[in-house]
């Protein structure tokens, strides 16, 4: 194989990996428990405003959408809203071409 096949080669690889939407994770939240009106706070990656637009928290059947207070691309801050109660999970919905709702691997309950 000829050098510029590889490089060639090598090119596309880098394109198609780049071209991939970083992905956003949420790992952790604290506190894990509160009330109406309290600050959370979770901690992950790709969580800035290029990747996530909106959080939630849900039962599963149920989606309140969060007022979110401040966003790096490490960590949200939002507010529990009123009128939920129970163990609930979290949910984002991502930004881009064909936004997604995420649900993900962390648990608040509220009081």
């Amino acid at each position: 194989m000829k050098l510029s096949s590889v490089v060639a080669l090598l090119f596309a690889a880098t394109l198609v990996l780049f071209a991939q939407e970083a992905m956003p994770r949420m790992s952790s939240v604290d506190p894990t428990n509160g009330k109406a009106g309290d600050v959370v706070a979770v901690t992950g990656e790709n969580l800035d405003k290029a990747n996530v637009g909106k959080v939630y928290v849900t039962d599963g059947k149920n989606d309140v959408v969060c007022e979110i207070t401040e966003q790096t691309a490490t960590a949200i801050k939002f507010k529990i809203p009123a009128k939920v109660t129970g163990r609930m999970a979290l949910m984002i919905l991502t930004v881009g071409k064909e936004p997604k709702l995420i649900e993900q691997p962390v648990k608040v309950t509220i009081e």
